[in-house]
């Protein structure tokens, strides 16, 4: 139990779940050949991490937060920033996290001091007007950033698919193999990391802050220095994610890091993962980034049966366009379904 700091899944079908998953993930480049599965198992550990961060704060700290693709962004930038100005070196990489992370973190700790005091609808509001302000900005300045057109930028030789380590069981091992397994290492120390805060004496007392701040302030913790921390771990973690997403694509813009969909999406996979429980981040991260990359062209099949049956409506009901809105009903039948999230409910039923 010392790498789940006491906290495994408390569930034989979750448990299952997890291990399929993961197993999955770090098999990827031998069990799913080609480039889109492989970007979608990238996608998918990313997320991971960018959605258990979220939980942090959501799930255990009990604080909404909007800013937090903002940290994600500053990762990215960061990283993106370094590279364009410095060229594909180890050290531009190196130098790309050092800014950017105790950016990051000084940033939470700057908006968490100043606005952690109000209620909670009041600091979701001052967090959404910081990360527009933060969006536009990125936007506006062209010669640090690159504007609407983002930043490319190269890396080193060895984490590039021109270079060639060998096969190994039949799959070609190139620099981009080397590449995901940084990126799955990476999130999962971020997980494992994350695990362990909220396991932790100060995880306790984030959630007696999340159910009770008066009692909490009462019986001597300080509610705005402790969510105050909390707000500056998830978003070193965020910005962390966010560095991994853009040494990735070897791209970064504002759609790809500050988008207000990216924001949406995290608060969707946490929901539908289940909030506090951080294994939500696993099985909604998943669940979530598989259905944005493959349910349309799943819908494609169904439609083209459903036509070649001579079968009315259902041609149209499951047309490829409309794969958004089934997204939606999902979104909507899983909440219904588990108002806990699928962790909470399988901890449930156990």
């Amino acid at each position: 139990m010392m790498p789940l700091s006491g906290d495994p899944p408390r569930s034989k079908i979750l448990t299952v779940a997890v291990l399929v998953i993961v197993t999955a993930l770090a098999l990827a480049p031998f069990l799913f050949p080609g480039s889109k599965p492989l970007n979608v198992a990238a996608k998918i550990c990313i997320f991971i991490a960018l959605a258990a961060s979220y939980d942090l704060l959501l799930g255990y700290t009990g604080v909404v937060s909007f800013a937090h693709t903002m940290f994600y962004g500053i990762g990215s930038y960061g990283i993106a920033i370094a590279l364009h100005g410095m060229g594909a070196s180890w050290g531009a990489l190196a130098l790309g996290l050092v800014i950017a992370l105790p950016l990051a973190a000084l940033l939470a700790l700057i908006i968490g001091l100043f606005s952690l005091r109000v209620q909670t609808i009041f600091f979701a509001m001052i967090t959404l007007a910081v990360a527009s302000a933060f969006l536009v900005l990125a936007s506006q300045l062209s010669w640090l950033t690159g504007g609407e057109d983002g930043r490319s930028f190269n890396l080193p030789d060895l984490l590039l698919s021109r270079t060639v380590f060998g096969n190994l069981f039949g799959t070609r091992i190139t620099g981009n193999t080397l590449l995901y397994y940084v990126i799955f290492v990476g999130c999962a120390l971020l997980f494992l990391l994350l695990l362990r805060v909220v396991n932790s004496p100060f995880g306790r007392v984030l959630q007696a802050i999340r159910e009770n701040p008066f009692r909490a302030e009462a019986l001597g913790y300080r509610t705005v220095i402790h969510r105050t921390l909390a707000n500056c771990i998830a978003a070193a973690v965020a910005a962390s994610a966010g560095a991994l997403n853009a040494t990735w694509l070897r791209y970064t813009g504002p759609d790809t890091s500050l988008s207000f969909a990216i924001m949406l999406d995290i608060l969707l996979i946490v929901v539908i993962g289940g909030m506090g429980t951080m294994w939500g981040a696993i099985i909604g991260a998943t669940l979530f980034i598989l259905a944005q990359n493959y349910l349309q062209a799943l819908m494609g099949v169904v439609s083209t049966s459903a036509s070649d049956a001579g079968l009315p409506i259902l041609p149209q009901l499951f047309h490829p366009d409309r794969w958004l809105l089934w997204l939606g009903i999902l979104f909507i039948a899983s909440v219904y379904f588990f108002p806990t999230g699928i962790v909470g409910k399988l901890r449930g039923a156990k």
